[in-house]
């Protein structure tokens, strides 16, 4: 399926501003650009980054919209190469933190880009997921708060290398989980909740979703807690696996109340075969 302008500008500006991977790559150059790589690499990503910033601003910027769809994806590619490169050159701990900022920015450009190609009526600036909630930024910055804090106070803490790749096996893990339940439900995905029953939306059972009701949120629940795990902080692991279950609790009552409403007894002998695929989650049932 072909790329709508907005997720082609997205995909074009994230690949650009990803090109600042190569920036280390001059270290082999000669002993003079690997003095400088290696004592001033981020400085020089930083600016590499502000340049390509400018360069969107005066080629969009007259586009409106299409300005806010550029800087967005520019900065998701930016945080994600800057990720990679400190993973690669970082010591101890920074590399786990490298590789959780590319893990973050990845899953939220790849939310856009998807629904861009599975279901480009419903694409907006809300698709990156970014402003998903006041909620989920206090919770992201509190997860680095904690990490600096125990990284500073007890640095032990953050090079308990197998919680780490566990973790990082979680997120890869859930980020596939949900991008094929996207994939496989097509133009029937959609990030907000539907009232009302669209054109051609149909009960998806296949795939995925033979093996849980929910596998968008299944993905998501355990990405969430491999992020934690990943940067082995251990006041956000609980914070995060109960706030994230309440919310998909809720958020599963609340949709399949609709899906009810939509298909009917469907849904109903569905929800017999197939479980939430969420522990202690059994979603809505209709009292007979």
């Amino acid at each position: 399926m072909a790329l709508t302008t907005n997720g082609r500008i997205s995909l074009y500006c994230f690949c650009v501003s990803l090109s600042l991977i190569l920036i280390p790559l001059t270290r082999f150059f000669g002993q003079t650009f690997k003095y400088v790589i290696e004592d001033y690499w981020l400085l020089l990503l930083l600016i590499y980054s502000a340049c390509i910033q400018v360069f969107f601003y005066s080629i969009y910027k007259p586009r409106g919209y299409a300005y806010k769809v550029a800087w967005r994806a520019g900065i998701l590619g930016q945080g994600f190469g800057i990720g990679l490169v400190s993973a690669v050159l970082t010591d101890s701990s920074w590399k786990v933190f490298g590789i959780y900022i590319s893990i973050l920015c990845f899953f939220h450009y790849s939310e856009y880009l998807t629904t861009a190609v599975i279901n480009p009526k419903s694409l907006s600036l809300d698709s990156f997921l970014i402003n998903h909630s006041r909620e989920y930024g206090i919770a992201a910055v509190g997860s680095w708060m904690e990490f600096l804090l125990e990284r500073y106070f007890c640095p032990g803490m953050k090079e308990v290398w197998w919680l780490s790749l566990l973790g990082f096996l979680l997120c890869v893990g859930g980020e596939t989980m949900r991008k094929m339940a996207m994939l496989t439900a097509g133009s029937n995905f959609n990030h907000i909740i539907q009232s009302h029953r669209e054109e051609g939306h149909v009960l998806v059972t296949h795939g995925v979703y033979s093996l849980t009701r929910h596998p968008a949120y299944v993905g998501w629940f355990w990405w969430s807690v491999g992020t934690q795990l990943l940067l082995c902080n251990p006041v956000c692991l609980i914070g995060y696996t109960v706030a994230s279950w309440k919310f998909f609790k809720t958020r599963i009552i609340e949709e399949e109340i609709t899906l009810l409403n939509f298909f009917g007894e469907d849904y109903v002998m569905y929800q017999k075969r197939v479980g939430t695929g969420l522990p202690f989650i059994r979603g809505y049932r209709l009292e007979l």
